[in-house]
């Protein structure tokens, strides 16, 4: 006999499969911004984390269609991954536009930038992990908000130190750059945190 009820899907699994792999991938970052070697190899990792990423992202999208009944609202399920994916996106362009832009050494600035999102995927993934229950999950939700914060006030003061001591302006324009792209991917994390928290405030 066919089906006539799609099968129930549960999504948690692939949540903290898809967390999992943004933290996976936000580690490489930071440890490309500390040891600051082998640039090639540490981007393409990067590069193939963020494919994985998209394939956890499809299959997702695929349970989504087929899901008769789902643990949260379409929405949100769908918005939550397209946040994740956002994170990961913007890890591969900072390690990307380093060696597009010939960084030559990181900045103290930058290698805190890249220490916070790691920080933060790590608050991300136990995020997730409790999305089943929620149980422990506001600590996490929280650290993630002040992890942003805390990445507002590293990165004005950056760039107030880049444009007070740099005299090159090739160089302040890079750096400028990678500021921004570092914030925004800081951002999209919490936003992926505020994602999380809607789902469980809706389910309370």
């Amino acid at each position: 006999m066919p089906r006539l009820i799609p099968k129930d899907e549960r999504f948690f699994g692939s949540f903290v499969e898809d967390g999992e792999n943004l933290l996976a991938a936000a580690r490489e970052l930071q440890a490309l911004l500390t040891a600051y070697d082998r640039l090639d190899d540490r981007v393409e990792v990067i590069r193939r984390l963020e494919h994985r990423g998209d394939e956890i992202d499809a299959e997702i999208a695929e349970k989504l269609e087929k899901a008769f009944v789902t643990p949260f609202d379409r929405e949100d399920i769908h918005e939550l991954t397209v946040q994740l994916d956002d994170v990961v996106d913007g890890i591969q362009e900072v390690a990307e536009t380093c060696v597009i832009y010939g960084i030559a050494q990181v900045t103290p600035e930058g290698r805190e930038l890249g220490d916070i999102l790691a920080a933060q995927a790590l608050h991300l993934v136990e995020a997730l992990r409790r999305l089943e229950d929620f149980k422990g999950i506001a600590e996490h939700l929280q650290q993630i908000h002040a992890l942003e914060n805390r990445a507002d006030g590293v990165s004005r003061s950056a760039v107030a130190r880049l444009f007070r001591e740099e005299k090159d302006a090739i160089t302040v324009i890079k750096w400028r750059d990678l500021y921004r792209v570092l914030e925004d991917t800081i951002d999209a994390a919490e936003d992926a945190g505020e994602a999380i928290e809607r789902m469980w405030h809706k389910a309370g």
